[in-house]
């Protein structure tokens, strides 16, 4: 007897023993949903201290287990995806029967899945992969060709062969020059800087087509192992720009963009705005937004055309300081054939009657000069709109949301703006808080413009440092949203391509953006401020008034009356 008690306990410590050599953590447990047995992988993985848990309840040992269920259930569960604090598990639960069917125990089976996990994002199929990016290249309209960190040609696409002339036998493994008929290969330039290079003109092929040319380099592991360019048609570009030219001015946006979902902001102030603009935007009211500079008032202007039974009508747009004198008249009201020199022929339909049935947004309505406030104000009234060099009325329905940053009570007072007309677009009046006096919103409002920008420069930036994100909330912003765009803008631009987090040293110098002496008031300093962001735009983009303009988020018309405004040249 006792020879027997001897094999069984070498039997058991024979099975203890290989249990305990396995990766997969083991918990047995008898009728009772008592522990019998916890193997070493499952004490690591669940990190249960080495104490007597022999014969304790189940849940007292693994509080979130559900091996118990299982007992009582008598039903497996496979597979299983189950998260312990930081540590992921795939677990599966049985019950274990003797071969009358009566439950004995069960047993969970579970392994560690975060390190697999893991090491699956680093351990990649490469001919899965190739044949994946070969299909992606392949399924689009634009030229690709990938070089490797020599600038051999590795892969080229269809369109690639159709822009150029040259298939993939031509240029597989041969130098990136081969299919240049003037200028220097793009691919060589980036494996020698190791940056991407953008709007780079070459003419290519037999037939020396001339052609703009992008590309970025490839990095792996912090290691430059290629290159990839994008190849566009000049020839297209133009004829796409002409054709959207023309179409322009009968889109201008007659869609609106953005939700209140969109808008960012969980202090008191903003909160107050949301709820006023939520409350006004089902009904016809007139809404004035007022506000800084760059705080989001066209955003609102969005939200509330969305939120309205206009939704699905024209939203038409226009900034009242971008046109230049005496145009605003003939944009919003229209004109006949021969109305002035210069009038289009048949004529065009003004910005009100395009918003007909929707919403027509005014921004910087106080730069509107006072004989359109006149005339605005007599349709404000009549909802009854007279084109220039016509006699013939037409009755609208458009409801006016505007925008401005100025005091218009004071122009009221010095003449310079109508009162009646004052009185006709303060129906429902909006303040929305400058960032400075929502702190609260920096760090969500951060977080969004790095996606947003990711999307536009096409990085994959993933965040911001603790320290960087201090300083940031300790600035006072008086460019507000639109300044904390652009200033995250060159905190990314300074960042190399390999970065993932925006840390303090990527941080432009905030001081060199504002200059404007602390004692003057917020009117001028904001303008000081305004006009040293158009120089250095105005400097970083070499005097290109298009790049400029695009760079700084406004329209080429802005930037000339913005210029003129602070005598720039």
């Amino acid at each position: 007897m006792d020879s027997e008690n001897i094999l069984i306990d070498s039997k058991y410590e024979y099975y203890e023993h290989a249990l305990d050599s396995m990766n997969e953590g083991v918990i047995m447990v008898n009728s009772r949903a008592e522990v019998i047995f916890i193997n070493k992988a499952a004490r690591q993985i669940l990190q249960i201290e080495a104490i007597d848990y022999v014969g304790k309840k189940v849940v007292d040992v693994v509080p979130n287990t559900r091996l118990q269920n299982v007992v009582e259930s008598k039903k497996p569960e496979i597979d299983q995806i189950q998260n312990i604090g930081k540590t992921k598990i795939i677990t599966s639960r049985i019950p274990l029967l003797d071969d009358q069917g009566n439950l004995k125990g069960a047993i969970a089976v579970f392994r560690d899945i975060t390190e697999i996990q893991r090491m699956a994002e680093e351990v990649t199929d490469l001919r899965r992969i190739r044949l994946m990016l070969e299909k992606i290249i392949e399924s689009t309209d634009d030229a690709i060709s990938v070089a490797d960190k020599d600038g051999r040609v590795v892969m080229v696409n269809r369109e690639y062969t159709k822009l150029t002339g040259f298939n993939e036998e031509e240029v597989i493994g041969k130098p990136a020059t081969i299919d240049i008929a003037e200028g220097e290969s793009v691919h060589m330039m980036v494996a020698k800087e190791k940056k991407p290079i953008l709007g780079h003109r070459l003419k290519v092929g037999p037939m020396k087509k001339d052609v703009i040319v992008d590309v970025t380099p490839l990095f792996v592991d912090d290691k430059f192992v290629g290159s990839v360019g994008v190849i566009h048609d000049v020839s297209k570009i133009l004829s796409l720009s002409r054709e959207l030219e023309e179409a322009n001015r009968m889109l201008r946006r007659l869609k609106a963009k953005y939700t209140f979902d969109d808008i960012i902001g969980n202090g008191r102030a903003m909160q107050i705005a949301i709820t006023q603009a939520k409350k006004v935007a089902p009904t016809k009211a007139t809404v004035l937004l007022r506000g800084e500079s760059g705080t989001g008032k066209e955003l609102f202007a969005h939200a509330i055309h969305n939120a309205s039974d206009r939704r699905n009508n024209p939203f038409v747009s226009v900034n009242c300081a971008a046109l230049p004198e005496g145009i605003l008249e003939s944009e919003l009201f229209g004109y006949e054939e021969g109305a002035f020199t210069g009038a289009r022929k048949g004529g065009r339909v003004g910005l009100l009657e395009e918003a007909d049935g929707g919403t027509l947004f005014l921004d910087e309505i106080g730069k509107m000069e006072l004989t359109v406030q006149s005339k605005f104000l007599r349709f404000l009234q009549e909802m009854e709109i007279t084109k220039l060099g016509s006699s013939k009325t037409k009755h609208l329905d458009v409801r006016i949301i505007s925008a401005t940053n100025i005091d218009l009570e004071e122009m009221v007072k010095t003449g310079k703006f109508i009162p009646d007309l004052y009185y006709r677009i303060n129906v429902v009046p909006i303040y929305i808080p400058p960032l400075r006096e929502r702190a609260e919103d920096i760090e969500p409002l951060v977080k969004y413009i790095i996606r947003k920008l990711n999307q536009e420069y096409g990085r994959a930036v993933t965040g911001i440092s603790n320290d960087a994100l201090r300083v940031i909330k300790s600035l006072s912003w008086p460019g507000n949203v639109r300044e904390l765009e652009n200033f995250i803008a060159r905190a990314m631009i300074n960042m190399d391509i390999s970065e993932r987090e925006i840390k303090l040293s990527s941080l432009p110098p905030y001081s060199s953006t504002y200059k404007g002496p602390k004692h003057e008031g917020l009117k001028k300093s904001l303008a000081a401020y305004e006009k040293s962001l158009i120089e250095e735009a105005l400097k970083a983009n070499n005097g290109n008034r298009k790049e400029t303009a695009k760079s700084l988020g406004i329209s080429l018309r802005t930037l000339f009356y913005k210029m003129e405004q602070y005598q720039l040249k």
